[in-house]
C-alpha cells in the first residue's frame, strides 16, 4: 500500500526555520510528482510547492517564493520542504502529496496523501 509519512513540524518563532520530510513507500517514487499542501483552520487546502518526478521543475506559491525550497532524493524516496523566514501566516497543517502528473497533483485529482504535520509560527 502507498504510504506517505511527514515529519519535522513544530512550533517556531517568526523568522525561524523548519525542514519537513516526507518518506514515501509503496509506489515507484520517481514516477510521481510530489508536493506540499497546507490547510489552516477555516481555510481551504492550498497548494504550496511542487516538484516533478526527477526534480527538474518546481512550483512555488507566490507568498513562499524566496523562503521555501522543495527538493527530493529519489534514492531515499523522500521529499523535503525547507522553510525559512517563517511567518505567522504560514501556520497550518502541512500535507505531503503524490500525483501521477503535475496537473493532477496541483488539482488534487487522485492524490496520495500523508496524514499531515503541524507547523505553528508564533509572532
Amino acid at each position: 500500500q502507498v504510504r506517505l509519512v511527514e515529519s519535522g513540524g513544530g512550533l517556531v518563532q517568526a523568522g525561524g526555520s523548519l525542514r519537513l520530510s516526507c518518506a514515501a513507500s509503496g509506489l515507484t517514487f520517481v514516477n510521481y510528482d510530489m508536493g506540499w499542501f497546507r490547510q489552516a483552520p477555516g481555510k481551504e487546502r492550498e497548494f504550496v510547492v511542487g516538484i516533478n518526478g526527477r526534480g527538474e521543475s518546481t512550483y512555488y506559491l507566490d507568498s513562499v517564493k524566496g523562503r521555501f525550497t522543495i527538493s527530493r532524493d529519489n534514492a531515499k524516496n523522500t521529499v523535503y520542504l525547507q522553510m525559512n523566514s517563517l511567518k505567522p501566516e504560514d501556520t497550518a497543517l502541512y500535507y505531503c502529496a503524490a500525483g501521477a502528473t503535475f496537473l493532477r497533483l496541483a488539482n488534487r485529482m487522485d492524490n496520495y496523501w500523508g496524514q499531515g504535520t503541524q507547523v505553528t509560527v508564533s509572532s
